[in-house]
């Protein structure tokens, strides 16, 4: 993946790479539809000690932090993902939690660390990838720490806008309320059991296996669809599910302290999901609940406010499923296709400590 040239030193970088990349961003703007803005006074471009927005009008201002850890992308160190594809991830995860909280994106701020033997090629690479997912949504990357270290390192905070009142938190599901997710979820775990997990015997085609490795190097975050759950006025919680299904319904669960059940027959299922989880001989709806990096969105809606938003969403060209209800009593549980009740089956992702 990398070459044995010797890559330049921080001020080269910055003076050769990084000014040139991200000239001109100084003035950039953004707009609410109900009015107020940002305005960056100071981008990357600048080369201060930090950006600097004039924000005005009735808004709250969203931040967010991730970060990449290199050795833990297992098909990183396969080769199935290059430098630009893990920045452009880290960016995307970054702005998936601000379209999870119904925000408009308007900056990336990045830690960008590396070994010294790193080739010019493969830095830039890295900034490229960060800059291609900053302008899909639209928020420049305004700058933040490129450096040194014992291995690549990459982490960023991202900034959103929304209006005042209409930030989407996980605390406000109530029962009867419905719980719905934006689309398939378990793409990427089965991206992961296909080529880094079991040898199966089974070869797919390259265009299905293209799709797979899309969910890890071209992930989207669903900020148009993050912005009609906030303006709709009738969503109750949200986050996204980039810890998988079952651990974002059970983070929505915790923090409402409600329960839920959910439907197996409602759940959306993407056809190479379940191609995958037949090849492997796994469970199809742990796949779909379980440990999957998927920016979807799981929310919840009044019951009222169900229809209303579903037309919301198909004016806008969008869809959601609608997977089950909040209940009082504090379990989550799946409701089999043959009624059975259990417990929600999958491993969700937990970070470690």
């Amino acid at each position: 993946m990398h070459n044995n040239e010797t890559g330049s030193d921080e001020p080269t970088r910055l003076a050769d790479i990084i000014v040139p990349m991200f000239y001109g961003q100084t003035g950039w703007s953004k707009r609410l539809r109900i009015g107020g803005r940002a305005d960056l006074i100071a981008g990357a471009d600048a080369q201060d000690d930090c950006a600097v927005f004039a924000i005005d009008g009735p808004m709250e201002l969203v931040v967010g932090s991730d970060y990449v850890r290199r050795p833990g992308f297992q098909l990183y160190e396969q080769g199935y993902l290059s430098n630009y594809d893990i920045a452009y991830y880290l960016a995307m995860a970054n702005f998936s939690d601000i379209a999870a909280m119904g925000a408009l994106p308007i900056a990336l701020l990045t830690v960008v660390r590396y070994p010294r033997s790193l080739p010019d090629e493969d830095f830039t690479a890295l900034m490229e990838g960060i800059r291609d997912a900053c302008r899909q949504v639209g928020a420049p990357n305004v700058g933040g720490d490129i450096g040194s270290a014992e291995r690549i390192i990459l982490s960023a905070s991202a900034v959103g806008i929304v209006e005042r009142g209409g930030s989407l938190l996980r605390t406000g599901a109530r029962p009867g309320d419905r719980l719905c997710v934006t689309g398939p979820t378990g793409i990427a775990a089965s991206a992961q059991r296909y080529f880094a997990g079991p040898t199966t015997s089974v070869k797919l085609p390259p265009a299905k296996e293209d799709l797979l490795l899309s969910a890890w190097r071209r992930p989207q975050a669903l900020v148009e669809q993050g912005r009609c759950l906030s303006t709709s006025g009738v969503v109750t919680s949200c986050q996204d599910t980039s810890d998988g299904l079952k651990a974002g319904v059970q983070s929505l669960a915790a923090a409402s302290r409600v329960g839920f059940v959910v439907e197996e027959s409602a759940l959306p299922v993407a056809p190479i999901v379940a191609e995958v989880a037949q090849i492997t001989k796994a469970d199809r709806t742990s796949v779909i609940l379980g440990d999957s990096v998927d920016f979807q969105l799981v929310f919840t809606v009044t019951e009222q406010g169900a229809p209303r938003l579903a037309k919301f969403f198909a004016d806008a060209g969008l869809q959601f499923s609608d997977i089950g209800y909040a209940t009082e009593e504090p379990d989550v549980r799946l409701r089999r296709e043959d009624g059975q009740e259990e417990e929600l089956p999958g491993v969700p992702w937990r970070h470690a400590i």
